[in-house]
């Protein structure tokens, strides 16, 4: 199992930690997990951006580079777009991810 640490915006309130399968999305390990502020509406096609999640910056390197596809639906995100955005459907769950922490932004929409 792959541990994930789930940030919420609001910083007052704890991160959530999920289990998930390797070979899964950070996409659908959330959306198992009933993991609030993940939307997905596209069910992880990669066109509509309400998955946008920050990967906090020692996690970064560890991911493979953004793809042109994923880049340009990162400029659709309902919030503005920081170092470490990520589209969570994007994100393939592999041992080297386990205790990935990423933030989610204040809104999807």
């Amino acid at each position: 199992m792959i541990t994930i640490h789930l940030h919420p915006h609001d910083t007052t309130q704890a991160a959530r930690t999920l289990q998930a399968l390797p070979g899964q999305s950070l996409m659908q390990a959330a959306v198992d997990a009933n993991w609030p502020g993940i939307q997905a509406d596209c069910g992880g096609l990669l066109t509509c951006a309400t998955c946008h999640v920050v990967v906090h910056s020692d996690w970064q390197g560890k991911l493979p580079p953004v793809s042109p596809d994923e880049d340009g639906m990162l400029a659709f995100t309902a919030q503005t777009r920081e170092v470490g955005s990520r589209l969570s459907c994007q994100i393939e769950l592999t041992p080297e991810l386990d205790g990935l922490q990423v933030t989610l932004p204040a809104s999807q929409y």
